[in-house]
């Protein structure tokens, strides 16, 4: 089975194992970018689990208000929220490390876990609770795997949600959301980035009913969409219902026979 198959039959068998995980930060590249450090900050971390919907979300703007900090003081005060924000992340994950984390391209040190990781590394000086690399899911492998490596226009995120859609108007591209930070646009990161998860679990959803639409072209996959269409799984439900037929008739048969070998001749 391929992961792209495996993936849409496990959540549909466990929904409750899996997290869906996106976060964002001050900025993906140095260019143009004013910063006091040398990796870019985390502004929010967003969890769903996707059985219940239900969502987590670990932001900036949402700390800074915890810990009394005005606005005006929220930039000469950055470290100290965003390990607070770092720490409350990982006392969420130190639980649930053996559940499966879908996201979306997070693998690297520039973008991913293990920059979540080194920046609690830097603000606490300890070692976080780590989420083994065999339990994340990265979900554009998975599409790029089940519908060819041109499912959608680059960036493929947002080349896939205008297939299936419209642009989410709180959807923040990388560039949008470094100018976001520079301006202490911090709800508005934390907003796209919840999109961006919801987003993901949609995809899902409609991939898991065979009416994800894709770019992708090739004979394979229109094959493979023809038989996860509305007419393949009506096909399958007369099938079965004819199979069913012919067990109760069988049914019939049996008790009929058994019924006339009992009743004693005339």
């Amino acid at each position: 089975m391929s992961e792209f198959r495996s993936l849409l039959s496990r959540i549909k068998k466990h929904p409750d194992r899996f997290y869906l995980i996106h976060y964002s930060s001050q900025s993906l590249y140095d260019e143009g970018v004013d910063r006091d450090g040398l990796s870019p900050r985390i502004t929010s971390i967003v969890v769903m689990q996707f059985s219940t919907r239900q969502t987590v979300s670990f932001a900036l703007h949402a700390v800074a208000e915890d810990q009394k900090i005005p606005r005006d003081q929220v930039a000469a005060s950055y470290d100290a929220i965003e390990r607070v924000l770092l720490e409350r992340f990982y006392a969420f994950v130190r639980d649930r490390r053996e559940k499966y984390w879908v996201h979306w391209n997070m693998r690297n040190i520039v973008f991913g876990f293990e920059h979540l990781e080194h920046r609690y590394r830097v603000l606490t000086g300890e070692d976080p609770p780590h989420i083994p690399i065999e339990v994340r899911i990265n979900l554009s492998d998975v599409f790029r795997d089940g519908y060819g490596s041109d499912f959608a226009s680059d960036p493929k995120m947002l080349g896939l949600m205008l297939l299936n859609g419209e642009r989410d108007p709180k959807f923040l591209s990388g560039k949008e959301e470094a100018e976001a930070f520079a301006k202490q646009e911090f709800i508005r990161m934390n907003s796209s980035t919840i999109c961006k998860v919801e987003f993901f679990r949609h995809a899902i959803i409609l991939a898991q009913k065979g009416r994800l639409r894709t770019a992708s072209k090739g004979f394979l996959i229109s094959v493979d969409r023809l038989l996860e269409s509305r007419v393949a799984r009506a096909f399958a439900l007369i099938t079965s219902a004819v199979g069913l037929a012919a067990i109760l008739v069988q049914i019939a048969l049996w008790l009929f026979q058994s019924h006339a070998s009992a009743t004693p001749p005339l």
